[in-house]
């Protein structure tokens, strides 16, 4: 984790209570959007390097970290309003968005409901290509069996941490208290399990109906886009990567050698270089 991070602020989106990073004064607008269960601190070796030339927000996702869990359909649909309300709210008439995982899905979503309100589009090991994914998720999705086994636990939270890196040394006790913490706030684990029954079915993990709209909505965004996935990635496979340069016409793919899911926290330094040479082009 970094030394100093910035202070938490909090909106109403809508009726929900939203926590929210802000920080940089010049550029345009950069809107960091994390993956399902997680926060904010997903980007913390990120912001410093992004907000040197762009005005960079991190959002804690309705139903995520600290934010409200409203007991909704977490759609990606959903999602999506709720980041152009967040862009309303704050006065941001356009941005780019970097969505890691969940957070690519629901970017993805925005620029074919919003196509308006984007200017570069960035996808970190997104959901949305493909419906191969990680057994655990598989099982969580099952009722009363994925109630069950995705009740939070320290052991569980970092083993599960584990299988999103490459290296599990990068998986310190700081930062599974964090994820366990996050993952323990009241609501919480009824809104992993509601996003899950949402999208997700046992057999195929990802619904086919959600997989397909991605495929038959992509062909026509004119939004250029950056996909960034970690070559050993366990959850989502990196094979994506290329099914989704085939999906968006203008979109050029960068893979990120001994590295999982989380390219942000696994090689900052590689990924951060690559965002701002995309944003800046």
């Amino acid at each position: 984790m970094a030394d100093q991070t910035p202070q938490d602020e909090y909106v109403k989106v809508g009726k929900v209570k939203s926590r929210y990073w802000v920080q940089g004064s010049q550029g345009s607008t950069v809107i960091l959007i994390p993956g399902i269960g997680v926060a904010v601190e997903s980007w913390v070796s990120n912001i410093e390097a992004l907000s040197q030339k762009h005005r960079v927000y991190e959002i804690d996702l309705v139903g995520c970290g600290r934010s409200d869990k409203p007991s909704v359909d977490y759609s990606l649909p959903f999602f999506a309003q709720f980041v152009k309300d967040f862009m309303e709210v704050q006065n941001i008439d356009h941005a780019s968005l970097v969505g890691w995982s969940l957070g690519g899905g629901v970017s993805m979503q925005c620029a074919i409901q919003f196509p308006e309100k984007l200017d570069k589009l960035i996808l970190v090991d997104s959901i949305g290509f493909g419906r191969e994914a990680h057994f655990m998720f598989r099982l969580s999705s099952i009722p009363w069996i994925g109630k069950i086994l995705s009740r939070p636990t320290k052991k569980g939270t970092a083993r599960l941490l584990k299988e999103c890196v490459f290296d599990h040394t990068l998986i310190t006790d700081e930062i599974v208290d964090l994820y366990y913490q996050l993952a323990a706030l009241p609501g919480a684990h009824e809104a992993f399990l509601a996003y899950l029954r949402s999208n997700a079915s046992f057999f195929g993990s990802f619904k086919k109906e959600v997989i397909q709209a991605f495929q038959d909505n992509l062909g026509t965004m004119t939004i250029p886009t950056l996909i960034i996935w970690g070559k050993q990635d366990r959850l989502l496979p990196a094979k994506h990567a290329s099914i989704a340069e085939s999906w968006i016409p203008n979109a050029r793919v960068h893979l990120i050698d001994d590295c999982g899911h989380c390219p942000q926290m696994e090689h900052p330094e590689e990924f951060n270089t690559q965002v701002l040479a995309f944003l800046n082009s």
